[in-house]
């Protein structure tokens, strides 16, 4: 029996590289190219990591767009 469920499967590893990836904000399609996938098939099955980056994804659209935080 694995000591973490992380270790489990090959498979379980790959999940959480994926996972780790798209948390830390490697963009999607650079993740898609990583692990083999299409940006779409990755968005399917990966989606729901993405939870919790809301925060961060509108800071980069309003530097983006030249605001400055205050």
């Amino acid at each position: 029996m694995a000591a973490s469920p992380l270790a489990g499967t090959p498979y379980h590893l790959r999940h959480a590289a994926v996972a780790t990836w798209l948390n830390g904000g490697v963009p999607p399609t650079t993740v898609a190219e990583w692990a083999g996938h299409s940006v779409e098939v990755l968005l399917k099955i990966y989606a729901m990591c993405l939870d919790g980056t809301d925060a961060a994804t509108r800071q980069r659209v309003q530097e983006a767009l030249g605001h400055r935080n205050r």
